[in-house]
């Protein structure tokens, strides 16, 4: 993985901070970006010794989507090429989106195009106020597809509607508002807004957390019927099993940490 265009930073708390840095262009990605984020999104997945991962980016910029450089090299692309491209976009956001750990989007400025895409992957969303948002695809005669499941999970068909079709960019409090972000802090207090979400995070089960994560997942849209209801009693029957549960609840009992806490 290259140093110059993405860090990953294991911390002694289990976070893992992934700083997308390219600020020059805006932390923009392109297809090698592309790659090794995905591929440190999985290494993080399998270690574990990471309970959390943190997404933000370096400089002014979150993301602001693709490298124009790169979007030249695609107009020339085959059919083929092109469709393979495309794939290792969605790839990486499906990476994220289903990571088996809880995801936080730390968003210093903005986050356009892909970038939004990003955001909308994450489990929870911390803006800067100054933070920029939009799905400005159309304006350039493309389409946001490869986010655009992300998107609408994230703010529903009304809002994607109008976001995907203006191209506008919204300020932070309007993403707030329609349900793109959770929280939005002044630029000073983006790291101790981080800190105390990372605390509450941490307090969790591992195994509990990623299938809590799941849980959501599994839920959306579904109708609440007698399918429904059986399922989710059989997974907290199986929860209950596990040692890890066996342990938060005796730790509970017992007035003392469980053994996830340090």
């Amino acid at each position: 993985m290259s140093d110059a265009f993405l860090v990953t930073e294991r911390r002694a708390d289990g976070s893992a901070h992934i700083t997308l840095n390219r600020p020059e262009i805006h932390n923009a990605f392109d297809d090698l970006l592309i790659a090794e984020l995905t591929a440190a999104l999985a290494a993080l997945a399998d270690d574990d010794g990471v309970r959390v991962v943190v997404l933000t980016g370096s400089g002014k910029s979150f993301s602001a989507g693709a490298d124009l450089s790169w979007m030249r090299r695609t107009s020339t692309y085959g059919k083929a090429e092109n469709l393979a491209d495309a794939r290792a976009l969605a790839k990486l956001m499906a990476t994220l989106n289903e990571l088996p750990k809880p995801t936080i989007a730390r968003v210093n400025g903005a986050a356009l195009g892909g970038g939004t895409g990003l955001v909308a992957c994450c489990d929870i969303v911390v803006a800067s106020s100054h933070a920029m948002f939009g799905t400005t695809e159309v304006r350039l005669g493309l389409i946001p597809a490869v986010i655009g499941p992300y998107v609408v999970a994230a703010v529903g068909v009304r809002q994607a509607r109008r976001l995907m079709l203006t191209g506008e960019r919204i300020g932070a409090a309007e993403a707030a508002r329609i349900g793109l972000v959770h929280e939005v802090v002044a630029a000073d207090e983006l790291d101790a807004a981080i800190a105390t979400i990372l605390d509450h995070l941490l307090k969790g089960g591992p195994h509990a957390l990623a299938a809590a994560k799941r849980l959501v997942h599994d839920l959306a849209g579904r109708p609440i019927d007698a399918e429904l209801i059986d399922e989710t009693a059989r997974r907290i029957a199986a929860l209950r099993a596990t040692p890890e549960a066996r342990e938060g609840l005796a730790a509970f009992l017992d007035k003392r940490q469980a053994s996830w806490l340090p």
